[in-house]
C-alpha cells in the first residue's frame, strides 16, 4: 500500500507570505532614542539661539549707552576747550590792560611816595615845633600850639597818656584829672585801633564804669552797648573776685583790643586823654 504525501502549497504559500515580520525590542527603542536626542538637539539649539539674542540686545545696548557717554564726554571736552580758549583770551586782555597802565601805576606810586614823604616831613616839622614850645615853656606846652606834653601821644586833635605805673581805677581817674584830662573816652573806631596798636601787650583802665547802675563814660555820658567792642561773655559783673564787696564794676582794654569788667579795686596800668 502506497502512502501519497500532498504538500497543500497554496496554503503554506500564502500562511508564508501573509505572515506579519516580527519587530525587535532593541529597533523600537533606538528609535526612540533617536527621536528624543533629535528633539533635545532641536530643544538646546533653540535655547542657545534665544540665549545669542538676549546677549546680541545687552550688547547692542552696551554699545548704544557707551557712544552716548562717548558723546557726552566728547560735548565736555569741546566745552572745556572752548572755555580754556576763553580764558587764554582773557588772560591776554588782562595782560594788554596791564601793559597799557603801566605807567600810570608808576607814576602813581611815585605819586604816592612823595606823599608819604611829605606826610613824614609834616610830621617832623610838627614834633620839631613841639619839641620848641616845649623848651620855651619849660616842659609844658602853651594852650594854643595844637602840641602834646612829653610822653604824650597825639592822635587827631586829643592827647594819649599810656601810663607805666599801676593804680586803681578811682586813682588812676583821678592821676588823670590831676594832669588836666580825663581816663580815656573811645567813641570812633579809628580811636579803637589807634589805643589797641599802642597796648604793647598790658591791660589799661579807661574811662568806663557802671557804679552808678549802667554803663557810662567818665564824664557821665551814656555808653552805648557794641557787644564787637567786648569780649566773648563779658561784661560779666562777676561777684566771686575775692576782692571785698561789689562786683566788677569798671572797664579795662584786654590786650587783643576789646572790653572786660573787673573790680575797680584790681591795679592796672591807664590811659589818660586830652584836648591837644
Amino acid at each position: 500500500m502506497t502512502v501519497e504525501y500532498q504538500d497543500n502549497i497554496d496554503e503554506d504559500s500564502s500562511s508564508f507570505w501573509n505572515k506579519e515580520p516580527s519587530i525587535n525590542p532593541r529597533t523600537r527603542v533606538s528609535r526612540l532614542s533617536r527621536r528624543v536626542f533629535l528633539i533635545l538637539t532641536i530643544t538646546a539649539i533653540l535655547i542657545l539661539t534665544i540665549a545669542l539674542g538676549a546677549s546680541y540686545s545687552k550688547m547692542v545696548n552696551r554699545l548704544w549707552s557707551v557712544e552716548q557717554t562717548s558723546s557726552n564726554v566728547s560735548q565736555s571736552l569741546s566745552s572745556l576747550q572752548q572755555l580754556a580758549t576763553d580764558a587764554v583770551k582773557d588772560v591776554e586782555r588782562l595782560q594788554f590792560v596791564v601793559a597799557h597802565n603801566k605807567e600810570e601805576l608808576q607814576s602813581t606810586a611815585e605819586a604816592l611816595k612823595q606823599l608819604a614823604t611829605l606826610d613824614t616831613i609834616s610830621r617832623t616839622l610838627a614834633s620839631l615845633q613841639c619839641s620848641l614850645d616845649r623848651l620855651i615853656h619849660n616842659g609844658t606846652t602853651s594852650k594854643s600850639s595844637g602840641c602834646c606834653p612829653l610822653d604824650w601821644q597825639k592822635f587827631d586833635s586829643s592827647c594819649y597818656h599810656f601810663s607805666r605805673s599801676l593804680k586803681t581805677w578811682h586813682e588812676a581817674r583821678d592821676w588823670c584829672n590831676g594832669h588836666e584830662s580825663h581816663l580815656a573816652i573811645i567813641l570812633t573806631d579809628k580811636e579803637w585801633n589807634f589805643v589797641h596798636e599802642n597796648l604793647g601787650g598790658h591791660f589799661f583802665w579807661l574811662g568806663l564804669t557802671d557804679e552808678r547802675g549802667s554803663w557810662e563814660w567818665v564824664n557821665q555820658t551814656p555808653y552805648v552797648m557794641n557787644r564787637r567792642h567786648w569780649r566773648p561773655g563779658q561784661p560779666d559783673s562777676w561777684t566771686r573776685h575775692g576782692m571785698g564787696p561789689g562786683d566788677e564794676d569798671c572797664a579795662h582794654i584786654h590786650t587783643d583790643g576789646r572790653l572786660n569788667d573787673l573790680h575797680c579795686s584790681t591795679r592796672l596800668q591807664f590811659i589818660c586823654q586830652k584836648h591837644a
